[in-house]
């Protein structure tokens, strides 16, 4: 195993410390694990997200003006842990409430839902949105019902707009909802990452293999599938999409990297997924193509499908300043 890395142990503090180096306009404890806005607006409903490590740029990323006020980053792979989020929602509260937006992964949820309980006795009202937009599998290694991925990014900057223009918090709770309701997502890996702990990839695939449906955390998908060019792969998890929740209109799409799929391929992926859509009816009005939630340095791509109304493009347009999405400001 060759990485960038001093140790395992100290992946996620180094990574912190360099997040701190690079984005000074934010708040980042490393010995807690908190990544916080540096300022608070009086009457503004908070966000606050998190997850395992390993996913970047979800969801330290994502903490800054228009999307989240604060992010606990667990261990690789693992959720954090109650008090952590308890602290990372103490540092969003502004006096609105504040909403977590939880990917649908069993430590995350129930380690939210104690933050939340803990919160509440301190009399800061949470409201959970739990984000379930993954078709590929009913349940895994790592979740009951449906897995929270790409659509996550899209509830984070659509209530996070909402939330930066005064909205109350049933209000942008209710917008994350609605984005979940509207986006499915797909993924299909070529080869596994290695967490750094372990020194191997996560699971072996043959030289003509894909993993069809895989998750996030390198968990298996449907089944193994044969390599095949990208056209092919890229109708594949648009197809399952499709089967879900039929695409029509003004869609969203992500093109999203898994860490370790070049751009020059992401793009290859989302040209096949423009004249897929366009062939079946729908405009692709908004996009991001690039490494927005990954898996390490797993290869392949996922691709996340929002449908869009006129208010959710609104809000996407809505100015943004994070360490991983700019524009607006």
């Amino acid at each position: 195993m060759k990485k960038l890395i001093n140790s395992p142990d100290a992946v996620i503090p180094d990574a912190l410390r360099g997040l701190a180096a690079a984005h000074p306009g934010l708040n980042v404890d490393v010995e807690n694990r908190i990544i916080s806005r540096a300022e608070r607006t009086p009457g503004k409903v908070g966000l606050v997200s998190g997850g395992g490590s390993g996913h970047e740029p979800l969801h330290g990323g994502y903490v800054g003006r228009g999307m989240l006020d604060a992010a606990a980053p667990g261990e690789v792979y693992t959720s954090p842990v109650p008090d952590q989020i308890l602290a990372a929602t103490e540092a969003a509260d502004a006096g609105a409430g504040v909403l977590h937006i939880v990917k649908n992964y069993t430590g995350d949820v129930l380690n939210f839902r104690m933050a939340a309980e803990l919160a509440e006795d301190d009399d800061v009202r949470v409201v959970s949105v739990v984000i379930n937009d993954d078709v590929a599998v009913e349940d895994s290694t790592f979740t009951a019902g449906r897995r929270g991925v790409g659509g996550t990014i899209v509830a984070e900057k659509v209530a996070g707009a909402a939330a930066e223009e005064g909205a109350d918090l049933d209000t942008v709770a209710q917008l994350a909802r609605e984005v979940n309701e509207r986006s499915r997502s797909f993924a299909i890996a070529l080869h596994a990452g290695t967490v750094p702990a372990a020194g191997k990839p996560g699971f072996e695939l043959a030289g003509n293999e894909v993993e069809i449906g895989v998750g996030i955390h390198g968990e298996p998908g449907r089944q193994r599938g044969e390599f095949a060019p990208v056209k092919d792969l890229v109708g594949y998890a648009l197809d399952a999409i499709h089967a879900d929740l039929p695409v029509s209109g003004d869609v969203l799409v992500i093109m999203n990297g898994q860490g370790g799929t070049p751009l020059i391929e992401l793009y290859g992926a989302f040209a096949e997924a423009a004249d897929w859509l366009q062939g079946h009816g729908a405009t692709v009005a908004r996009n991001l193509v690039g490494n927005y939630i990954t898996s390490l340095d797993q290869a392949g791509f996922s691709i996340t499908v929002t449908s869009l109304t006129d208010e959710l493009v609104r809000l996407w347009d809505a100015p943004v300043s994070t360490p991983a999405l700019r524009w607006g400001v």
